[in-house]
């Protein structure tokens, strides 16, 4: 495998919460969802990099949805995989004509979010995978969180790790501690391609106003991500405890 930048540094945020939560067990095949974004991306070349070395043996599958977007090309991300080793899966889907042509949904953002995860979750139990791993970082985290308390006044999150037992098949989150700037740097140092935003809603949606307003706020005031972080950790939301090491994580 090729020797990525920054390599080291991701792998021990990655390695942390895997450890944390037992994200992994001897004999697990995971399919990594690849949208294409950043995220995504460097998820695929962390848990790469962890399966050389990690106790426990696991298998790897790049799993990508197409919803249906014109323009979308997957040359890049192929070639990512091909750095890699992998091969990667794509199942293709009418998401996107669900969603604006037929339904023509005014905030389509919550129906198409649920039909692209079910997609990846069969997709997943169909090519034998026992778990799905998202890219959902510590940023999502946090606006996750606030989201919630603001638009909904409920305390609630993501899980790190939840088992769906109508599918029989467990998503995993292993970059709930690596802050976004962190991926941001990673792709840019290895010279990694995401994929263009193609929907029309992206830039308009509410978590993209509770990102900037919290950036904002962390701007000043440092280390108000960490301490929300911190309390939901504290609070023991979603399946999040305290972790020792957690809790020395570096605030972005």
């Amino acid at each position: 495998m090729e020797k990525f930048e920054t390599m080291q540094q991701l792998l021990s945020y990655t390695r942390r919460a895997v450890d944390d939560y037992n994200m992994i067990e001897e004999g697990d095949k995971i399919a990594v969802g690849v949208s294409g974004g950043k995220d995504s991306l460097t998820l695929l070349c962390a848990l790469k990099g962890l399966r050389r070395f990690y106790p426990k043996k696991f298998e790897i599958v790049p799993l990508a949805i197409d919803m249906g977007f014109d323009g979308c090309d997957y040359t890049t991300v192929h070639e990512l995989c091909a750095r890699l080793d992998l091969k990667l899966e794509i199942v293709k889907t009418e998401i996107k004509t669900v969603v604006f042509d037929i339904r023509k949904e005014s905030a389509p953002c919550s129906l198409c979010a649920n039909m692209r995860r079910g997609a990846l979750n069969e997709s997943a139990k169909k090519l034998g995978c026992n778990k799905v791993a998202l890219g959902h970082h510590f940023d999502d985290v946090v606006e996750t969180l606030v989201m919630n308390l603001f638009n909904e006044g409920r305390i609630g999150c993501f899980s790190p790790v939840t088992y769906l037992d109508r599918i029989d098949i467990t998503v995993l989150r292993p970059f709930i501690y690596v802050p976004e700037k962190f991926v941001t740097s990673f792709v840019r140092r290895n010279n990694i391609t995401p994929l263009p935003k193609l929907c029309q809603e992206d830039g308009n949606t509410d978590r993209e106003y509770y990102k900037q307003m919290i950036s904002t706020l962390e701007q000043r005031d440092k280390g108000v991500k960490m301490r929300i972080f911190g309390a939901l950790e504290r609070a023991g939301v979603n399946g999040f405890t305290t972790h020792e090491r957690a809790r020395r994580t570096k605030s972005n």
